[in-house]
C-alpha cells in the first residue's frame, strides 16, 4: 500500500532530503526512507508538501494536465484592488508563459498562523494584506511572479492545500501519514471552476 505523508514545510527548508548551502533538508524532520516529494516548494516558501512512495501518485500530483488545485495564502505589499484581483483571475502573461485563470480573493490574516523565522520585513509606511490564491499549475516561482505582475510583491507564501489535502492540524515542521486507500480520491480532484 502506498504511503502518503503530509508535511508543513518551514521557511528555509529544502524540498529534498539532503541539506545544501546551509539549508536543512527533509531528513531533519521526516525520519522515513523511500518517500519522495510530489512537487516542491522553494526554500523561502512554507506550507504543504506531499511525500509518497507511489510513483504514479507522485506523477498525478505534479503533472499539469491533471489540473490539481493548489491553494496559497499570500501576504503581499499593499492592498490589491478589484482590478488587480481580476487580473489574477483572468490569467497573466508572465513573459515565458501565460498563467491559467486563478481564484483570487482578499482574506484576513489566517487564524493560528505560526510566526515566520526570520520575520518578514516590516515597512512602517507600506501596508500589507493577505490573499487566498488558487492555481491549477505550479511553475517555478509562479505565485510570486503573479503578485509582482499586478503590483503587489509577495512577502510571505504559504501553500495551504493541494486538492482536498490541507495543512489543518499540522504545525510548522510537523508531518503525519494518512490512509492512502481512504484518500486515493483526493489525487483525482482537479479544478472545477
Amino acid at each position: 500500500m502506498a504511503r502518503i505523508i503530509l508535511f508543513n514545510k518551514p521557511y528555509g527548508v529544502l524540498s529534498q532530503f539532503t541539506s545544501e548551502d546551509g539549508h536543512p533538508g527533509l531528513k531533519e524532520f521526516i525520519p522515513l526512507a523511500g518517500v519522495y516529494a510530489a512537487g516542491r516548494l522553494d526554500a523561502d516558501s512554507e506550507g504543504l508538501l506531499i511525500l509518497t512512495d507511489d510513483g504514479r501518485l507522485q506523477h498525478r500530483l505534479t503533472d499539469p494536465k491533471h489540473k490539481l488545485a493548489k491553494t496559497y495564502w499570500v501576504q503581499v505589499e499593499g492592498v490589491p484592488d478589484e482590478a488587480a484581483l481580476e487580473q489574477l483571475r483572468q490569467g497573466l502573461d508572465l513573459g515565458d508563459f501565460v498563467t491559467r485563470p486563478a481564484r483570487a480573493k482578499l482574506i484576513e490574516e489566517p487564524a493560528g498562523l505560526w510566526p515566520r523565522n526570520p520575520p518578514i520585513r516590516f515597512r512602517k509606511n507600506v501596508p500589507t494584506s493577505w490573499l487566498e490564491l488558487t492555481i491549477a499549475e505550479g511553475k517555478n516561482r509562479q505565485v510570486r511572479r503573479m503578485t509582482a505582475k499586478v503590483g503587489h510583491p509577495t512577502l510571505r507564501l504559504i501553500r495551504w492545500a493541494i486538492g482536498a489535502w490541507t495543512l489543518e492540524d499540522l504545525g510548522e515542521g510537523q508531518w503525519r501519514a494518512i490512509d492512502a486507500q481512504a484518500d486515493a480520491t483526493q489525487a483525482k480532484k482537479g479544478v472545477s471552476w
